[in-house]
C-alpha cells in the first residue's frame, strides 16, 4: 500500500477516528486504526466493538492495501508535524508502516489487518434525514440528564422515539438520571414515525455530538431494534444500542402541578449560583420561598453560614417552601434559552415541572428534596 495526502487531511479524519479508541485496551488490535486505501479514496476506521467510526478521504492512490497502526501514537505524529505538509504512508508485508513528511520518518508496527474486528452489517430497516443543528439541539437540551450509574444501565443513554403530541407526529428524546428528566422533540422528519424506541448509548451520543459542529446540513439515521448508524457526508458512526427497557417516562411528568412561578432566567440562575456558594458540598441543597410577586433563596450549612437572595417573580398562588440541588437546577436552567423560566409547582415533594416559557419543545422534571 502505498498513498499521499495533505496532513491537515489526515490530522481532521484521524481526531474524529481516534476518539472512539481507548487508552487501555485487553485486545491489541482495538488500539489500532484500519487504514485502507482503494482505487478511489482511503478510509479510515476505528472501533471499541461497541461503536465503529469509518471516514473516507481524499488521497493520491499509489498502491491500493490496507494495513493497521497505533491510533493514539499516529494521531500525535501527524499533529506534530507542520501545517500544510504532504505526508506519504506506505506499507509492506514486512508488519511495518512507514511514514514520511519532509525529513520527517517514521515506522510504526502493525497488527494483521484479518485480526481488526468488523461489525457485524445490520438490517437498519428505518431511516430517515434530519439537519445537523435539529440533531444538535436535541442532544443539547437532553444529555446532560444522562445517567452516569452503570447499575441503572438502561439510563446511560438517550431514548430516541417517535410519538404524537397532541396529534402531531414528533420525534423525542427523553433522558434521565432519576433526579432529573428532560424530554426534547422535534416535528418527526419524514420516514421517522415507524422507527422503533431505542436508547443510544452515552458514548455514541458524545461522539456523534462531536462531528454535528463539522458536518453539513443532512444528517442520515438509520437504526433497527439493536444498532444506529449516523452518516454525515463521508463519515459514518455505527453504534450497537443499550439493550435495556426505556422506563415509562410519562408516569414521572406531574399532572396536578397547579401553581405557576415565572422568572427572568439569567437572573435566576444567577441568584441561584451565588447562593449555592453557601451549600455544602455534598448536597448543594437551596431553599426556594416562594410567595406573591417574589422568590427567596436560602441556603444554609454549618460550616460555611447562609446565604439569601430576594428575585421578583410572577406568581399569585399560596405560599410554598421547595428544596431543590443546585447543580441540577442549573443544569436545568442552562437550557432555557429566552428571558423567561416557568416552574409548575405542586407541594414541597411534588417533582416540579420547568419549561422555557418561549419554546414548549422542551419539557424538565426536577425532583425536589428535603432541606
Amino acid at each position: 500500500m502505498k498513498l499521499t495526502l495533505s496532513r491537515d487531511t489526515l490530522l481532521k479524519s484521524l481526531g474524529h477516528i481516534q476518539s472512539v479508541v481507548e487508552r487501555r485496551n485487553t485486545i491489541p488490535i482495538l488500539a489500532n486504526v484500519l487504514i485502507r486505501a482503494t482505487a478511489e479514496d482511503v478510509s479510515l476506521t476505528a472501533t471499541d466493538m461497541e461503536i465503529e467510526i469509518n471516514e473516507a478521504v481524499k488521497a493520491e492512490i499509489g498502491k491500493t492495501g490496507a494495513v493497521t497502526a497505533p491510533a493514539h501514537t499516529l494521531y500525535e505524529i501527524v499533529r506534530k508535524l507542520p501545517e500544510g505538509a504532504e505526508v506519504e504512508i506506505s506499507a509492506t508485508g514486512s508488519g511495518q508502516l512507514t511514514l514520511a513528511s519532509g525529513r520527517s520518518h517514521f515506522k510504526l508496527g502493525c497488527l494483521p489487518i484479518e485480526d481488526f474486528p468488523v461489525m457485524p452489517g445490520a438490517d437498519l430497516k428505518h431511516s430517515f434525514q434530519m439537519s445537523a443543528s435539529d440533531l444538535r439541539d436535541l442532544i443539547d437540551r437532553s444529555r446532560f440528564a444522562i445517567s452516569t450509574e452503570e447499575t441503572r444501565y438502561y439510563l446511560n443513554g438517550i431514548y430516541l422515539h417517535a410519538t404524537k403530541n397532541e396529534k402531531v407526529d414528533v420525534l423525542r428524546v427523553v433522558a434521565t438520571d432519576g433526579h432529573r428528566l428532560a424530554r426534547v422533540e422535534m416535528p418527526a422528519p419524514e420516514g421517522a414515525m415507524g422507527i422503533p424506541g431505542v436508547i443510544l448509548p452515552r458514548k455514541t451520543v458524545a461522539e456523534v455530538r462531536k462531528l454535528i459542529d463539522e458536518s453539513g446540513d443532512g444528517v442520515e439515521v438509520a437504526l433497527s431494534e439493536t444498532k444506529v448508524r449516523f452518516t454525515f457526508g463521508g463519515i459514518v458512526i455505527t453504534s450497537k444500542l443499550i439493550d435495556g427497557t426505556f422506563p415509562d417516562y410519562e408516569r414521572v411528568i406531574p399532572s396536578a402541578n397547579d401553581k405557576m412561578l415565572e422568572v427572568a432566567a439569567r437572573d435566576f440562575a444567577s441568584a441561584v449560583d451565588r447562593v449555592a456558594t453557601i451549600s455544602s458540598e455534598k448536597s448543594r441543597a437551596i431553599k426556594l420561598g416562594i410567595s406573591q410577586g417574589q422568590v427567596v433563596l436560602t441556603a444554609n450549612s454549618p460550616e460555611a453560614g447562609s446565604a439569601t437572595e430576594e428575585l421578583e417573580a410572577k406568581y399569585d398562588g399560596a405560599q410554598l417552601e421547595v428544596g431543590f440541588n443546585a447543580n441540577y437546577l442549573l443544569d436545568i436552567l442552562q437550557q432555557i434559552k429566552s428571558d423567561g423560566a416557568r416552574f409548575m409547582l405542586a407541594d414541597a415533594t411534588a417533582p416540579a415541572i420547568v419549561q422555557d416559557v418561549s419554546d414548549m419543545s422542551a419539557l424538565y422534571v426536577l425532583m425536589p428534596m428535603r432541606v
